[in-house]
């Protein structure tokens, strides 16, 4: 089992409100990433969860049982952290094993559980050397089995691949969601990285300011956002915004149209000169002045044959967002 509940949940460092109030419900088996700018509360919203931070006020439930004073050891979490904290004269066999044999389990039971993390993580012949021998990747799956073995009701994640590069962090956000589907087991996963959070999550938390701005699953969040804030975070290029004149003629504050859904075209409505053009191969990126709006961002074939300091016309060619002058979405 891993449900967590969240009752109004708050976190202050004397004045400062951290986490002013949230409540949220995990349900058993979702994979549930936190998401949002640098210093929003995710991180520390885990930590609560995790019991590596006091909670000011609220109630956190695991599994139905009021757990907000426990300690982390009594929870029944797991967490992988952001540094593999790894012991470098151990092998990974024993730096697996480590957490098993603090709690004074059999070196039997030890095995037997190293053995079927290694295996469901593809660590088999890694075994016996030491992470300086690993790359990468390799020792962040080590600091996953060291989780594995211990069967915890959720696993929590926090910002587990931003040591990799690129290419590792795409392999590793499949071999994570991969793990996902194979334990059913609840996962929290944080992340600044929107991109993440869209490819790996049942259910995405958008954090700002210690505030919960939307609950959704991806596509829910990428189609139907709540409000501005939401609307500009999901989604990548970020979603262009229109004021005045243009957003009033439908009958909004603001309008937002996503760069993918603009087409370059001679029927265009929006009459501008290219800036930046950037070919992919996949994917052209360009952005267009356009007078009396601004900066239209623009996601088009990779054949698109426009190029910098060319003339060109805009046309939507999907769904216009609208918002009211306080940011929220209007239907």
């Amino acid at each position: 089992m891993g449900q967590i509940t969240l009752k109004q949940v708050r976190k202050s460092f004397g004045d400062v409100h951290v986490i002013p109030g949230v409540d949220l419900d995990i349900h058993d088996g979702e994979f549930v990433v936190f998401v949002g700018p640098s210093g929003c509360g995710k991180s520390t919203l885990l930590r609560l969860i995790a019991g590596l931070e006091d909670t000011t006020s609220g109630t956190i439930e695991i599994d139905g049982k009021n757990a907000t004073n426990l300690p982390p050891s009594k929870r029944g979490l797991a967490m992988v952290f952001q540094s593999y904290a790894l012991y470098p004269h151990m092998t990974v066999r024993k730096n697996i094993a480590f957490p098993l044999k603090m709690a004074g389990m059999t070196e039997a039971e030890q095995a037997k559980r190293v053995e079927r993390a290694a295996k469901v993580l593809n660590l088999g012949s890694y075994l016996d050397r030491r992470p300086g021998q690993l790359s990468g990747g390799q020792r962040q799956r080590v600091a996953i089995g060291r989780a594995i073995v211990r069967e915890p009701a959720a696993f929590l994640f926090d910002e587990p691949l931003s040591n990799l590069d690129a290419a590792l962090r795409v392999g590793m956000r499949q071999e994570i969601s991969e793990l996902h589907q194979s334990l059913k087991t609840t996962m929290i996963y944080v992340t600044h990285d929107q991109v993440e959070a869209m490819t790996m999550a049942d259910k995405i938390v958008v954090l700002n300011a210690g505030r919960i701005e939307q609950v959704g699953a991806p596509l829910e969040l990428y189609s139907t956002p709540r409000n501005l804030f939401v609307a500009g975070f999901i989604g990548s290029p970020k979603m262009n915004f229109i004021t005045g004149p243009e957003a009033e003629k439908h009958g909004a504050h603001t309008i937002g149209v996503r760069p993918e859904h603009i087409r370059v075209a001679d029927d265009g409505i929006w009459d501008g000169v290219v800036g930046l053009s950037e070919h992919l191969g996949s994917d052209s990126f360009i952005k267009v002045d356009v007078p009396g709006i601004g900066v239209i961002n623009v996601r088009g074939p990779g054949e698109l044959g426009v190029h910098h300091g060319d003339r060109v016309r805009l046309a939507p060619a999907g769904k216009i967002h609208r918002f009211d002058a306080q940011g929220l979405a209007l239907k």
